[in-house]
């Protein structure tokens, strides 16, 4: 009998000098998928994936800028959702995190391959010549990864406060499991590296990242909406939860209103990811969570989100590390000990 699988797409900075050779090493055999996405950079005068992907070293003032990142990570997630065994999962439904909501676009059958693959690669493209801005990432769990109440009450305050200082602008860009994403203009986040409780690895500034999900970007609205079409979004024809725990059911939504969200609200509103995989896990019932790689560093934040709403009456970390050791219920592609468990 199969088994129900929500599958999730990882969103920028996933990418990562590990893995370099991601697309060399685990998709030889699916030539389609990389050559599609080979060709939207062809045409565009652009290294391909397989040319960054097949570089001797990986380079950060390369392979990092939203330009190449964009592509490589739209690349090795479409592969990896090309290879899950479908006589094993059923896929029920497909959310994302950030520059994911693209992916799970493509994923959903809403936008095509190529078609997905044009949209990653534009908006990579468009960030990186129009980006303003940046992001900073700071931990609200503790270290069983339940979420603590007084940090949230901290953030709560911290906004208020900057909101009425005119020379700063902060904005939440991303509720992510156990971490808050910050976007801000640079006396943003000056301000806030200077207000942020400090521990061994956070607050941490987030390296060629813009100020995804915030006001900051208005300016790129319309420069999104006139280099991608709406004419290369379908109807899809698996569900697809976007950043405002919103379903978009096939052939049950309007093509405008997902396009207006896409390249728009999108890019100019908080993003809340443990939102949307709150919302994917209560209501299409998943028996396993399917993390798509490249990267091994969403699938906390996805734990972290269904511990928060006691999904399956998870309580922690030691209870969901307890849960995985048999057979996995979230199964990251990235990391090689668990991918074999999503593949024939």
């Amino acid at each position: 009998m199969k088994k129900r699988a929500l599958v999730i797409c990882p969103g920028r900075g996933t990418y990562n000098a590990t893995e370099l050779g991601y697309l060399k090493t685990h998709h030889a055999a699916r030539q389609d998928v990389i050559a599609a996405v080979d060709a939207v950079r062809s045409a565009m005068g652009q290294m391909t994936v397989s040319q960054l992907d097949g570089a001797d070293k990986y380079t950060p003032s390369v392979h990092m800028t939203g330009d190449n990142a964009s592509a490589l990570i739209y690349a090795c997630a479409m592969a990896d959702f090309d290879a899950i065994d479908r006589e094993k999962f059923d896929i029920v439904a497909v959310t994302g995190n950030s520059m994911g909501w693209y992916l799970a676009l493509a994923c959903a059958g809403i936008v095509d391959l190529a078609g997905g693959a044009r949209l990653v690669n534009n908006m990579g493209d468009i960030m990186h010549q129009h980006g303003a801005g940046g992001q900073i990432v700071w931990s609200i769990c503790d270290d069983d990864w339940n979420i603590q109440q007084d940090k949230l009450l901290f953030i709560n305050n911290l906004m208020i406060e900057s909101s009425i200082i005119s020379e700063v602008s902060l904005h939440v860009s991303i509720r992510l499991g156990g971490m808050i994403v910050f976007a801000a203009d640079e006396a943003g986040l000056k301000w806030l590296m200077e207000r942020l409780p400090k521990d061994d690895r956070f607050p941490l500034r987030l390296m060629h990242h813009a100020a995804f999900h915030s006001p900051l970007l208005n300016h790129v609205v319309p420069i999104a909406r006139a280099g991608n079409p709406l004419t290369d979004f379908g109807v899809g024809e698996i569900p697809a939860i976007d950043g405002q725990g919103r379903i978009w059911s096939p052939r049950a939504f309007n093509r405008d209103a997902i396009y207006r969200y896409t390249l728009g609200t999108q890019l100019t509103d908080s993003y809340d990811f443990t939102r949307a995989v709150q919302v994917a896990a209560a209501e299409f019932a998943p028996d396993t969570v399917i993390v798509l790689g490249p990267g091994t560093t969403l699938g906390a934040p996805v734990a972290q989100a269904l511990i928060a709403s006691g999904w399956r009456g998870l309580s922690g970390k030691a209870d969901f590390q307890a849960r995985q050791q048999d057979e996995p219920i979230l199964i990251s592609m990235g990391m090689a000990e668990q991918r074999a468990w999503a593949l024939s």
